[in-house]
């Protein structure tokens, strides 16, 4: 097994160096110009330093050259450019290593760099709960390469709910036209790594993968990060302005048969859930079914179907908690199944 200091070559690719540091199954490949490169530590084969060096008398004798002209040597092709590439494309893209064993494979991270521009890049993750990000992978991309950042396993998910990419394109020995540096985040809904569904084919692998734009056509994606106590703030904003963000309360709450109905689904609540994400939009629900609670708990007997529908059942676990923690006299029992089928539940009220 390698380790810091150890000289090495890449199993797969050509180079190596003298390993700098090691972190988790990276190490970090210094060359004979200083500059560090991320390699998975599995990639590095050690060298043999012990071995010694060849004098001139191991060398093979070679004969004098001829009289004839030597041949000039080839030159080596120049980087093939595109039209196309002119243009920045870059993906961030996620495979897993088993796709038919999601709970148990790892991952692997990739960078994928379709253009004529070298890139300096910069991958960065970080969780919901932490405001400190983690760089897993820097260093440079070659023009039209896919580069591995970074092989992890579900434990990690948790420190991945933000991601981000930061870059600098330029060309070396030619011209070019100048590209804007960006700082690229994406909110990374962790959950569809354990759906199959969720990894789809994609240009650039050959196996389905969870992909996100980084550029698409020089433009970088600008994804909105939304957190729950922002939009809280936002809510609460509007509502001092009277600009509510709700459809009116009457369109969703009514009084049948002595009954009051309040219909939870998230379209009847809000216009648009354009960037929130399935805790933003409960958290809606619940504050609804708060409201209603609170408006009615004085009317002893009161009796409310809250309509939520069958789904996976998230929400209707929700509402009973809540009244379990902050209503614990009040009553509740599925609502009528002819009315309502499996998706609501009855309250009855009490003070």
């Amino acid at each position: 097994m390698a380790k810091v200091n150890d000289m090495v070559r890449f199993l797969n690719s050509t180079g190596g160096g003298r390993i700098s540091r090691i972190e988790g199954n990276m190490a970090y490949v210094e060359d004979e110009d200083g500059f560090e490169q991320p390699v998975l530590l599995r990639e590095c084969v050690v060298v043999d330093e012990s071995k010694p060096k060849k004098t001139a008398y191991d060398r093979p004798v070679i004969p004098a050259p001829s009289k004839e002209e030597p041949k000039p040597q080839p030159k080596l092709p120049p980087e093939e450019e595109t039209t196309e590439g002119e243009k920045l494309n870059i993906t961030l893209a996620y495979e897993p290593k088993e796709i038919k064993h999601l709970n148990t494979t790892t991952f692997y991270a990739y960078l994928v760099n379709d253009s004529n521009y070298y890139l300096y890049y910069t991958y960065m993750t970080r969780g919901d709960a932490d405001g400190e990000w983690t760089t897993w992978s820097h260093g440079i991309v070659e023009p039209n390469i896919q580069i591995l950042l970074d092989e992890f396993d579900s434990s990690r998910l948790t420190d991945m709910s933000r991601v981000a990419v930061q870059y600098v394109a330029f060309k070396q020995d030619k011209t070019f036209k100048l590209k804007n540096p960006a700082l690229v985040e994406h909110r990374l809904d962790t959950t569809k790594f354990y759906k199959l569904h969720c990894f789809h084919d994609n240009e650039y692998f050959d196996t389905p993968v969870i992909a996100l734009d980084i550029v698409r056509n020089d433009v970088p994606a600008r994804m909105m990060v939304i957190d729950s106590a922002d939009l809280e703030r936002a809510m609460q904003e509007k509502r001092r302005n009277d600009r509510p963000t709700r459809k009116p309360v009457q369109k969703h709450e009514k009084e049948r048969n002595g009954i009051i109905e309040c219909d939870l689904h998230i379209h009847e609540l809000l216009d648009t859930t354009a960037g929130l994400s399935n805790k933003d939009m409960l958290d809606v629900q619940l504050d609804k079914f708060r409201k209603v609670m609170d408006e009615n708990i004085n009317t002893p007997g009161a009796r409310v179907v809250f309509i939520h529908g069958k789904g996976e059942g998230v929400l209707r676990k929700a509402l009973l908690d809540e009244l379990k923690r902050r209503y614990p006299h009040c009553e509740a029992q599925d609502a009528s199944f002819r009315e309502y089928g499996f998706g609501a539940t009855l309250v009855k009220l009490r003070k």
